[in-house]
């Protein structure tokens, strides 16, 4: 299955970053991406500022045709149409989207001046990846250590197993 994590903590012209994140399911399904599984939303604080707004993300498990490079494209896309800027590594944004997994492969490209790593790099630190994750896919396994979520987690800092939240939109 393709896995996407999808984040937002700042306010957009579309509303709130509950609103952002609506937003942003809906127009990635008109780039021919069927949405099977959604997660829950979670917050967390804002990383590495625990003084910018805290962020909500949720995953979900897709369907679609399209290719690594075209889902990056259509992803970068949807986070341009929600006003996301790009001016420095780990800023607030009114909307982060991530290829966590793509049909349990192992994929680097280059798509214009950004670098993807299929599944990302860090994807093991992230419990706001995590935790929403194994709601979806309970089973899932690391596509390179083929290690279960359990394990994952439970390799998790005492801090970040407790800073999650799962929440209901207000």
């Amino acid at each position: 299955m393709i896995v996407l994590g999808l984040g937002s903590n700042l306010n957009s012209s579309y509303g709130d970053r509950f609103n952002n994140i609506n937003h942003a399911l809906s127009t990635l399904e008109s780039y021919k991406i069927k949405i099977l599984l959604k997660s829950s939303l979670y917050e967390t604080p804002s990383y590495p500022n625990n003084n910018d707004p805290r962020f909500i993300n949720m995953v979900i498990g897709i369907s679609t045709n399209l290719k690594p490079e075209e889902l990056a494209a259509a992803s970068i896309s949807v986070e341009e149409s929600l006003e996301r800027k790009r001016n420095y590594k780990n800023e607030p944004r009114t909307c982060d989207i991530d290829i966590i997994d793509y049909n349990g492969q192992i994929i680097n490209f280059k798509y214009k001046n950004f670098d993807f790593n299929v599944p990302h790099v860090n994807l093991i630190y992230r419990n706001f990846v995590l935790f929403p994750l194994k709601e979806i896919l309970p089973e899932w396994k690391h596509p390179k250590t083929k290690e279960p979520i359990d394990l994952i987690i439970n390799k998790l800092s005492d801090v970040d197993k407790k800073s999650i939240l799962k929440i209901k939109k207000p």
